[in-house]
């Protein structure tokens, strides 16, 4: 049985529903608007307190874009919007609050944060920035605005101001066409050295059998005084095209170096069937030219791409220019052969455009030292490649012992030799199974290498592909360089991939880096499958060469195919003429079937070469301070405690253990940034840092500073090595106190009273409803008869 007072407020909202029309009160889907809630005296509210509040819903710039922070929840296919309301806990606007802006803005900044707003047509300035949104503007770039970026860039600052109106914009539309390249090669005396000419037949063989692709044009010239016609333009189509190619390689060396001699040539033979233009040249070279910016000129007008592969310690000096002018590859190898440097200098070489499919895909360059009796290992196949692999085995004295087995455990047989050229290799026919391959090589005290290549197993599976590379051409001890490592698989990165980086200086030295996604240090972003580490083991002046190795899917270190986020900023919606218009959700990232499988993988990549300069006879002095930190972070714990975290940086960059931290705080995060030095220390005596790339969590009360309800602070770190050099102040973090009233006591509350209700009739078709409450008074509400 339902109770009476159940049964009155039923009553009510049956009356309320039919009756009210005229009534302030609406119904709207399945809600009723209009209803002025009281609330409880005892509950506590202070309005001046809430003003107070500094929240930033939206990273917001400049902070003169107008709107409100609102919320809009959504249930059963209804929607309502409300104002934001800070939690009475944590001081903080509820999770779901956001900044919609007004349609119509009279600020004129920032293109970078609103580039849909009709007003907005400049950067920010530091008149206008918001220097206190807790945006990644302010943690990379130290607070400063867009335009104080781009006004100190070296860009900027070699460009010359226009003093006319910029010109119209021209369009060109390009279309992929047949790859030609032509190879020119040095057979000059000096190419006798080391063995250096029968690694060229060696790195050539591999470049003709594998790495260039089906259907395009190549060509051959060598050069030493004089430059010669090895081959003409031909298509391959065929493996006779390219055996007929291999057996154009050069066989003899000796007399000067010309390589002017070898380009105009090359250009010369180019021109009999295509324009030079677009066309790409390998040029390699040991030896030096002093006469080779007499072709500067017209290696510009010919249009040409061209690559170079820089042999030994005395190719010529001027040679990364042809590359720099051209937009190609510049790549370099030493002498000693256990680095494979000039193999994996031509295996890098395949086309960047053409079909997926037969794009070549290295997995493996190893070699091993003369010392060594065997060389094992293992070679993954994966999923995403397997069509045309290929085992390349190269050695120095004499033809090894050779055993490949597949992921099944079947022994590998048919390796084709050629014991002049010291080289055998295996073509896997159709495609090599997936999983991972065995081998081992019986080294007999000489050096061995092995080279592995694939192609991709689809034409629609995009494979993971490794790309690497210096931030820059040459480095000026001490500035350190930076090395980057992308994987992906399409567009999607890698994650928590295994990656290493090897360096190799002009006198054969190599340092090993392990590269990381972390977000700190040298790397921006945590975990967008870009890897980085800073290199400062310079060892010499001159060239140096960078490959990097990258494994994923062995033991713990499962990889996770995570999809690419859309950096364009989205607006949630607009308020025009005082209503909110919503924009359409957020679009999903495009959940395919790659998203969320392991990826089990093994790759190589040559990430080309640069220059060092400035570099001081041993022994190196010790010139590299601990690098920024850059994901400080800061919150309140417990009473008025403050938690720091952040990565460890190295005493030289990102390499080692710093000596010591320097941690300050202000209540100004413009002092803190400018004035450190000065703002108020905090007693770091038992904060021992640790080794480099490891978490610090630091936990401090802070004293000398008033830190009351309200109170904003910002904190920063400087890391201080052994010599005392300095890092770069580090991002700014900043914690703000809010201390939450505290609830009342409760007290007993009165039961309420049962109404009287009586309804009164004397009005012909009108019905009085009357309901009494004693405290209350008396609600009169006239209902019209039906």
């Amino acid at each position: 049985m339902v109770s009476f007072k159940t049964s009155v407020f039923i009553l009510a909202l049956h009356v309320l529903e039919g009756a009210l029309s005229n009534s302030l009160i609406q119904l709207n889907n399945n809600g009723y608007e209009g209803i002025v809630i009281a609330i409880d005296p005892d509950v506590p509210e202070d309005e001046a307190l809430i003003q107070q509040i500094k929240v930033n819903p939206k990273d917001k710039c400049s902070g003169a874009i107008t709107g409100k922070n609102l919320v809009r929840k959504c249930q059963g296919g209804s929607c309502i919007t409300k104002t934001c309301r800070p939690d009475r806990v944590t001081g903080q606007y509820e999770e779901e609050c956001e900044f919609i802006p007004d349609k119509q803005q009279t600020e004129e900044a920032s293109i970078r944060f609103a580039q849909s707003m009709d007003s907005v047509v400049e950067f920010c300035t530091e008149q206008n920035h918001n220097k206190e949104a807790p945006n990644m503007q302010n943690q990379k770039c130290n607070l400063r605005s867009t335009w104080e970026v781009i006004r100190d860039s070296e860009d900027y600052k070699k460009t010359t101001p226009m003093n006319t109106q910029p010109p119209e914009p021209t369009f060109s539309l390009l279309q992929i066409g047949q790859r030609i390249v032509y190879l020119v090669l040095d057979k000059s005396g000096s190419m006798l050295t080391g063995d250096r000419l029968n690694r060229l037949k060696q790195a050539g063989q591999l470049f003709l059998l594998q790495t260039v692709e089906q259907g395009s044009w190549v060509g051959m010239v060598a050069f030493d005084s004089a430059a010669y016609v090895k081959s003409e333009l031909i298509q391959i189509r065929s493996s006779t095209d390219r055996d007929v190619l291999i057996r154009s390689l050069p066989t003899a060396a000796s007399g000067g170096t010309s390589i002017c001699s070898g380009l105009r040539l090359a250009f010369t033979v180019i021109k009999k069937k295509y324009p030079t233009d677009g066309s790409e040249i390998v040029l390699l070279t040991d030896g030096e030219d002093n006469t080779i910016s007499g072709c500067f000129n017209e290696v510009r007008q010919s249009g040409a791409i061209i690559h170079t592969v820089n042999l030994g310690p005395s190719a010529a000096a001027e040679l990364e220019k042809l590359s720099e002018m051209t937009g190609g590859l510049q790549t370099y190898a030493s002498d000693p052969v256990q680095n494979n440097g000039l193999i994996d200098a031509f295996g890098a070489l395949s086309s960047g455009n053409g079909a997926l499919s037969q794009h070549s895909v290295q997995l493996e360059s190893k070699g091993t030292l003369q010392n060594s009796q065997w060389m094992n290992g293992t070679v993954i196949v994966d999923s995403t490649v397997g069509n045309d692999t290929l085992f390349l085995i190269t050695w120095t004295k004499q033809t090894p012992q050779i055993l490949l087995w597949d992921p099944s455990g079947k022994k590998q047989d048919g390796f084709l030799v050629d014991a002049q050229t010291k080289m055998a290799y295996l073509q896997i026919p159709g495609t090599a199974k997936v999983g991972i391959w065995h081998y081992s090589l019986q080294a007999s005290s000489q050096t061995l290498t092995l080279t592995v290549t694939s192609r991709p197993s689809s034409a629609t599976l995009p494979p993971v592909t490794v790309t690497s590379k210096m931030n820059k051409d040459t480095g000026k001890f001490p500035s350190p360089m930076i090395v980057y490592a992308n994987i992906r698989q399409g567009a999607v990165p890698i994650v928590r991939a295994n990656v290493t980086a090897l360096t190799e200086s002009a006198n054969g030295k190599t340092i090993n880096l392990e590269l990381l996604d972390n977000g700190a240090g040298a790397d921006a972003t945590k975990n967008d499958g870009v890897y980085s580490r800073y290199f400062t083991a310079y060892d010499a002046n001159g060239r140096y060469g960078l490959k990097v190795w990258a494994l994923g899917g062995i033991n713990a270190a499962r990889q996770t195919v995570i999809p690419q986020q859309n950096g364009a900023v989205y607006i949630r919606g607009w308020i025009e003429n005082g209503e909110v218009k919503w924009n359409p959700p957020r679009p999903e990232n495009n959940k395919n079937d790659l998203q969320g499988k392991q990826v089990c993988f093994s790759r190589t990549s040559s990430g080309g070469s640069f220059v060092a300069s400035s570099v001081p006879v041993a022994p190196i002095p010790d010139l590299f301070p601990p690098c920024q930190i850059t994901d400080l972070k800061a919150e309140i714990q417990g009473d008025k405690l403050i938690n720091l975290t952040w990565t460890a940086p190295g005493d030289d960059y990102d390499h080692g253990r710093a000596h010591k931290y320097i941690i300050r705080i202000s209540t100004s995060i413009l002092d803190l940034r400018d004035k450190f030095d000065s703002s108020l220390q905090v007693n770091t005596t038992d904060l021992i840092p640790k080794d480099a790339n490891s978490e610090e969590v630091f936990v401090f009360k802070p004293e000398n500073i008033a830190f009351e309800n309200g109170t904003d602070l910002f904190l920063a770190v400087q890391a201080v090595d052994k010599v005392n050099l300095k890092s770069e102040i580090s991002n700014i973090a900043r914690v703000s106190l809010f201390i939450p009233p505290q609830a009342p006591p409760e007290t007993p509350r009165p039961s309420v009273p049962c109404p009287d209700i009586s309804i009164n009739t004397t009005l012909p078709g009108i019905h009085i409803l009357k309901i009494m409450w004693k405290w209350i008074g008396e609600l009169h509400l006239s209902v019209g008869s039906n």
